[in-house]
């Protein structure tokens, strides 16, 4: 049978030549918003448009997080890939996501971040990517040692679309605005086409990353693992379109210093990440996979956002989360213990290491 083109490495390269050059306009065209494209920030908004923590500079509800489950839902559909299951360790996949928040706002960005930041010429970046590839070989070898969330289950025909409606509620909340959805003062006129541009390019995403199988922790992983560099091709893809749209735009800026949204204190740039790549690793891919297979319908997938959306509570409550002058005294324990709590799920969950 002849193979497709999303199915070849040259459909990965296009796919990630499309999310690195959508991301990167779409930054520019918001930058009134002081934002980036970053899945596990668009939670952190989200968190505080519903009213869960008060940070008048984060409530603004950012679409793309809507269209991406919403594009990769359309295309299960399509091809016939959407199905309601998940495993029994829902417990842990609800830590792992509390956990990966923790080290994302530790370092100030997902895996899709860390890229497009590499693209911009922020080169703190660097150590997110080496913290990231040393925790994706952690993982690795617990992995190798059997680590595994227990069995998969499916769930009844009637509970299919039941989460899914959830974002869907959430959306429409966004256009009624009742008294508990809060924005920031800067609120925007919902008729901007920037607005609505950040929902078809959330949905693009979405279809293109389901169709492919985008994921950028998969794609390190595969290439360790199995040799196979399929997946990697989009990781790279995604870093060289972004780099020379920023060029063209010129608004690459090469160095440590004067990067928006970063902090230049490497050993926690590098630690947390060694806890995004370790957990994402435990859990099945990077928040963007995770968002794809909320739209498939996994379940697994619907709990870690909200263990996602949780720890982005609770890092704002007691100050986790780092700024541009750098990690809190409390965001460097909170990496320290989940490190360990980490460590303690790995261990708990690997056959081969069990006395």
């Amino acid at each position: 049978m002849k193979e497709s083109f999303f199915d070849s490495k040259r459909g990965i390269v296009f796919t990630g030549a499309v999310v690195g050059i959508l991301a990167v306009l779409l930054v520019q065209s918001e930058n009134l918003l002081n934002t980036n494209f970053c899945i596990a920030c668009f939670m952190d908004d989200l968190a505080g448009t519903l009213g869960l923590y008060k940070v008048t500079a984060a409530q603004y509800f950012q679409l793309e997080i809507i269209g991406v489950v919403f594009g990769a839902f359309l295309m299960a559909l399509y091809r016939q890939e959407f199905s309601t299951q998940g495993r029994a360790s829902l417990l842990v996949c609800f830590v792992l996501g509390f956990l990966v928040m923790v080290g994302i706002l530790m370092f100030l960005g997902c895996p899709l971040q860390m890229i497009l930041r590499l693209g911009s010429g922020d080169l703190n970046a660097l150590w997110g990517l080496a913290g990231l590839v040393t925790g994706i070989i952690i993982g690795l070898f617990f992995l190798k040692k059997g680590f595994s969330l227990k069995r998969n289950y499916r769930l009844p025909k009637l509970k299919k679309l039941s989460f899914f409606f959830v974002m869907l509620g959430t959306l429409i909340l966004l256009l009624i605005r009742p008294i508990f959805i809060y924005f920031s003062e800067q609120e925007l006129d919902l008729l901007q086409p920037v607005i609505w541009l950040s929902l078809v390019v959330g949905i693009v995403i979405g279809l293109l990353a389901q169709r492919t199988r985008l994921c950028l922790v998969g794609g390190i992983r595969n290439l360790f693992l199995c040799k196979d560099a399929s997946l990697f091709l989009g990781f790279l893809s995604i870093f060289i379109f972004a780099a020379l749209t920023n060029l063209i735009l010129e608004t690459y800026n090469w160095g440590f210093s004067e990067q928006p949204l970063a902090h230049q204190d490497s050993l926690w740039n590098f630690l947390g990440m060694v806890l995004v790549g370790w957990g994402s690793i435990l859990w099945g891919g990077c928040p963007l996979r995770q968002l794809v297979l909320f739209g498939e319908g996994d379940i697994d997938a619907v709990i870690t956002f909200l263990g996602m959306l949780a720890g982005s509570v609770v890092a704002h409550y007691f100050m986790l989360a780092s700024s541009t002058a750098g990690p809190t005294f409390n965001g460097k324990i909170a990496v320290i213990i989940s490190l360990v709590v980490l460590f303690f799920i790995a261990y708990s969950n690997t056959e081969d290491l069990k006395i």
